[in-house]
């Protein structure tokens, strides 16, 4: 996406663009190197090029060519059938407010999160603020960009919709647009395949780019490429969006306008909006809406946030375009938030992604609600650990990165001055999680009010007939405790607050807090982890017909009364759980499942051991196993004297996962495959009652 000032390129403007296109060449480049976890081989052999028919470890790529795009090859592709999100959109409806898009450009694109099945990499690039967009773009440089389902699978699970891109550009660019325009048969046909590409892999529509000077007379059957790709979309897929760029205007010319006016609006009048460019001046936002009428929540406003040729100049100060953008009452949109992490601002990521972030929200506000329905569960996991933990046991101890295991994420409140604060609060990697590679870990000193609370979730959850069960885990040192307390509303009795009490002295507890909240309850239940005693499970209930849930927050306090001595404090939050007693999940028995072993193949290792690689992949003989989120892979390598040890292997989104180059020590007569059911509830099916594929060892 190229970014003009005005209608010219400044030259700041083409380095940052020749900046992308070399990012876009590197990207291709590695993308021609042998999969990660591949045998060594000479240093001086060409790697192999990439042939995304036979099987290898599951990437994400895009289409680079025409040619490919109409051939359908991609479905074709060992490939595709781990690029499926697996999470759906719990609405597909946009509100009828200003909206925030978010376009990530970083790199190149398909970076650490090319990796369907999980890198290694912990330090990877991941957003963690979805409660601030409404629609995420994946974009790249190459002529169709498919999201990776690692994004659309976070995306989804916090109700924000995902594009991918379509773009022509440079020489190339306009090759390509002339021989997609060259008919308005050839426009539905191209329109079409794009349409099906998004409804097979799942996400939400696309971003349309042509950056390129057309003769005029193709500008009709461009027009008609846009309408007949949104109505195709809206066909096939319900709430799906195409956004216009920019760009090319109706006489054929690429002359940004950076507004909504007569040259760009036949184009938004057939997509969905128009995401404007970044070179506007400050009355352009009103503008735009006054052209757009009824639809000026369509327009979205761009903010480089580098700051090239941006309004307010981007990075720190893009709250100051927001603001502008926001009194216009149109939409925004922001390019390239990985700014923060491609320039590594100080002190560190976690730190400058909270900062960066903190200045969205407080110029436009909270865009997602959650929780919105139940069940509804949280581990904290952004998608990237230094550990793997399920039910409060790690299984491995080996860094990743994965996108697709993000879990519903806190709307953490960040003062910008750590100092400021009694107690620090961090999304943690390194102290222990109870499932997945992350916790919220509160830390430092209690105040003189002997508490300290911070809100974790924003929910519109309208809380019905049936008791609300909570559950959370928790590790405590010394004195400290954690609690759970609920902002409640309704509009009969108004506002309230429930405290969901840790373990302790009921009486010392109904001392310090009646008074604070409407109602105090203790828990019902408290017990500890049968693989890590450390952790403690909280369990409580409430009634409340009628109220809807606000907000959780996290209530630190001690065991003992409030003191006038500074209290340390100490304390890890596990997980957060909430459901009904009707919704507990039932795992179907082994026998239900179908496991099937694929694509296998064996080659010698050294000391008579063998490697293999092999897709194992599994459906329900009868029933829907899209009721089940995500599932866990084990593998025990057996021999004829013992039982072998579970070892973990990795996680799978979809019904397959792909074993590459597992080391098989010489002995091992078999090879048992389990795959461990796992519950939107966050709950686990035993690994001994799960489903399992036993391969015979190949024999030399």
């Amino acid at each position: 996406m190229l970014v003009p000032f005005l209608s010219y390129l400044n030259r700041q403007t083409l380095i940052f663009s020749i900046r992308n296109l070399l990012y876009s060449i590197l990207n291709s480049l590695l993308s021609l190197l042998p999969t990660m976890n591949s045998s060594s081989s000479s240093a001086s052999a060409d790697p192999p090029p990439f042939d995304p028919s036979r099987p290898a470890v599951p990437v994400s790529y895009p289409i680079k060519t025409l040619a490919d795009l109409e051939s359908r090859s991609y479905f074709d592709s060992f490939h595709f059938p781990f690029n499926k999100s697996s999470v759906a959109l719990r609405n597909s409806r946009l509100a009828d407010r200003p909206r925030m898009l978010v376009c990530h450009d970083m790199a190149g694109g398909y970076t650490d999160d090319k990796w369907v099945q999980g890198g290694s990499n912990p330090e990877a690039y991941t957003i963690w603020h979805w409660y601030l967009m409404d629609v995420f773009v994946y974009f790249s440089h190459d002529l169709v960009t498919l999201p990776p389902p690692c994004w659309t699978n976070a995306a989804h699970k916090h109700g924000v919709k995902v594009l991918g891109t379509f773009i022509t550009e440079w020489d190339e660019g306009r090759v390509n647009a002339n021989k997609l325009l060259a008919t308005k048969e050839s426009a539905h046909m191209y329109a079409e395949r794009l349409t099906e590409l998004a409804s097979a892999l799942g996400f939400d529509g696309w971003l349309l780019n042509m950056e390129v000077k057309l003769d005029v007379e193709k500008i009709p059957i461009l027009t008609e490429f846009v309408n007949h790709l949104t109505k195709t979309m809206h066909d096939l897929v319900p709430g799906s969006l195409v956004i216009w760029y920019d760009s090319i205007t109706v006489d054929g010319n690429l002359i940004w306008q950076n507004q909504l006016n007569q040259k760009n609006k036949p184009f938004f009048d057939v997509s969905d909006g128009i995401f404007l460019n970044y070179s506007w001046l400050e009355d352009y936002p009103k503008r735009s809406a006054a052209v757009a009428g009824d639809r000026k929540f369509d327009v979205y406003v761009g903010i480089d946030i580098f700051g090239r040729g941006t309004y307010g100049g981007g990075q720190w100060n893009t709250n100051v375009a927001l603001d502008v953008i926001k009194s216009g009452n149109v939409s925004a949109a922001l390019f390239a938030p990985g700014w923060v992490y491609e320039t590594k601002q100080p002190p560190d990521f976690e730190t400058a992604q909270n900062r960066w972030w903190s200045l969205v929200e407080k110029s436009w506000g909270i865009m997602q609600s959650y929780p919105l329905e139940l069940p509804f569960y949280s581990n904290f996991d952004q998608g990237r650990g230094q550990h793997v933990a399920i039910d409060g046991g790690q299984v491995s101890s080996a860094p990743w990165n994965n996108l697709s295991s993000q879990s519903f994420l806190p709307c953490l409140n960040f003062s910008g001055d750590p100092s400021s604060d009694s107690i620090q609060v961090l999304v943690d990697f390194k102290e222990a999680s109870y499932g997945g590679g992350g916790n919220i870990t509160f830390k430092g000193t209690l105040p003189d009010v002997g508490y300290f609370s911070t809100k974790l979730f924003h929910g519109e959850l309208l809380l019905g007939d049936l008791p609300v069960h909570f559950t959370y885990s928790a590790k405590l040192d010394g004195n400290s405790l954690i609690g759970l307390s609920l902002e409640l509303s309704s509009a009969v009795e108004g506002k309230i607050s429930v405290l969901l009490a840790s373990r302790g002295n009921t009486l010392l507890t109904m001392t310090q807090f009646s008074s604070k909240f409407n109602k105090v309850i203790m828990p019902r239940q408290v017990t500890k982890s049968e693989t890590d005693p450390g952790w403690v499970i909280l369990e409580s209930s409430i009634s409340m017909n009628g109220f809807t849930l606000t907000e959780i927050h996290a209530l630190c306090y001690s065991e003992s009364s409030p003191s006038p001595n500074p209290t340390e404090y100490f304390a890890i939050l596990g997980h957060v759980s909430v459901k009904t007693s009707g919704q507990n999940v039932v795992f179907p028995p082994s026998t239900s499942w179908l496991v099937e072993g694929q694509d296998i193949e064996w080659t010698s290792g050294s000391q008579k051991s063998k490697t293999l690689s092999v897709k194992i992949s599994w459906r329900l003989k009868d029933g829907n196993a899209s009721l089940f989120p995500k599932y866990n892979i084990f593998v025990e390598k057996l021999s004829n004297q013992d039982v072998g040890k579970q070892e973990y292997l990795g996680v799978a989104h979809v019904e397959a996962f792909y074993v590459f180059n597992l080391v098989v020590p010489c002995g091992t007569s078999n090879l048992k495959f389990s795959i461990q059911v796992c519950g939107v509830d966050g709950t686990s099916q035993p690994v001994n009652d799960s489903p399992s594929f036993l391969l015979p060892v190949e024999r030399s």
